[in-house]
């Protein structure tokens, strides 16, 4: 895959860099959204866990809410992945 990236960031015409250059950011947008959500639901466990240790009489209320924030973050990356496959499709060769 690196490679492809790099020829066709050596190619000499413009519209061909272009193309290289919107690869290049679709893969970038796909990999940060998944690292972001990855950072996310990391801290939304850590948090509910350090809270049900803290407070035990309330941890059905904190499971259900870090479920459910969990999702949301994952329904934001997944979003993020689509748009960056969309924009991957948008190149033609």
């Amino acid at each position: 895959m690196l490679l492809n990236v790099l020829a066709l960031l050596q190619d000499t015409a413009a519209e061909s860099a272009g193309k290289g250059y919107a690869l290049i950011g679709a893969g970038l947008a796909a990999g940060l959204a998944v690292l972001g959500a990855g950072v996310g639901i990391g801290r939304i466990g850590g948090q509910a866990v350090e809270g049900m240790a803290r407070q035990p009489e309330n941890s059905a209320r904190i499971q259900t809410a870090m479920i459910i924030a969990a999702a949301l973050v994952e329904g934001v990356a997944l979003f993020a992945a689509v748009v960056a496959f969309v924009m991957q499709g948008k190149v033609h060769f």
